[in-house]
């Protein structure tokens, strides 16, 4: 049966007495709205745990807008109804106060890979996840930890992180799992307009021309990002953040040819229908050319 965990003490009970039996414990962090990407990374989660904890936790230090936050999808019935049915072992459901006590100033900032594309744009923002991720591997003690790699920044700041600090988690990357006309699920799928969600699709669209060119031959770094930012360009109620060919592992810009497996990395920022249906929403998305990203 599933169990609902409130406080970090009592998660750290339940973790301490299911290592000292010799169960393996994996975690999966999630802001909740559970989709089915999120419920893949259970799956995922299970291959390498005996229990699988899902944490449920609106962390409030990785937005950069207020509205941002307040308007984040909070749906927790729903959310534990998902988690139920997908055989998640334990839900973590702490509050803000616990997890930033009055008078919190001790921040985890991982230097160099959190600097571009997101968090260009979004300062802040990565110190926000290093650190509440660090919180949440503190209090579940998980062998293994999983994360999507649609948010593949994230993905590379949090394994460098758990490098650096020694944490004792294997963190594993859960591939992106998409509608079948080719968005990829978020959360924040739901506040597209119709008209902004048949532009979403300029996304994947454009991740397939860039991956049929490489696999065609073309190497050139501006030819290929000349196709996709015309494809990207039709999405006309949008404005790209960000479209750029980076290494995977260090997140540095390509020079003027791509060698060797290459991140092509996109961020698109939507506006409201015009009669006003939908929200403002931003969309990212990538893929690695020329490598199955891992």
């Amino acid at each position: 049966m599933m169990r609902v965990i409130e406080t970090r003490a009592a998660l750290q009970t339940w973790s301490d007495a299911e290592r000292a039996g010799g169960r393996r414990i994996g975690l999966v962090p999630t802001m909740g709205a559970l989709h089915a990407g999120h419920l893949s990374l259970v799956e995922e989660a299970r291959l390498s745990a005996d229990l699988v904890v899902v944490s449920i936790f609106v962390n409030p230090t990785q937005f950069n807008d207020a509205k941002d936050f307040e308007g984040y999808p909070r749906v927790m019935e729903d959310d534990l109804a998902a988690c139920r049915n997908a055989g998640v072992d334990v839900v973590w459901t702490p509050q803000v106060e616990e997890l930033y006590p009055e008078g919190a100033s001790t921040w985890v900032d991982v230097a160099g890979l959190s600097e571009p594309l997101c968090g260009g744009n979004r300062p802040g923002h990565f110190r926000g996840v290093t650190t509440i991720v660090s919180k949440l591997f503190l209090a579940a003690k998980p062998h293994v930890a999983v994360f999507g790699q649609k948010d593949f920044q994230q993905l590379a700041v949090i394994r460098r992180m758990t490098r650096d600090l020694g944490f004792d988690v294997e963190v594993v990357g859960g591939a992106t799992v998409r509608e079948s006309d080719g968005l990829a699920l978020s959360s924040r799928n739901v506040h597209l307009g119709p008209v902004a969600r048949e532009q979403a699709l300029r996304i994947s669209e454009s991740l397939a021309i860039a991956e049929r060119m490489f696999a065609s031959g073309e190497r050139s770094t501006a030819s290929i990002l000349e196709a996709v930012r015309k494809k990207l360009s039709e999405a006309t109620q949008a404005t790209i953040d960000y479209a750029e060919l980076r290494d995977p592992s260090e997140l540095e810009l390509v020079g003027d040819e791509v060698e060797g497996p290459t991140l092509l990395a996109i961020a698109l920022q939507f506006t409201a229908d015009a009669d006003g249906l939908g929200a403002d929403v931003r969309l990212i998305d990538n893929r690695v050319l020329g490598s199955a990203a891992t």
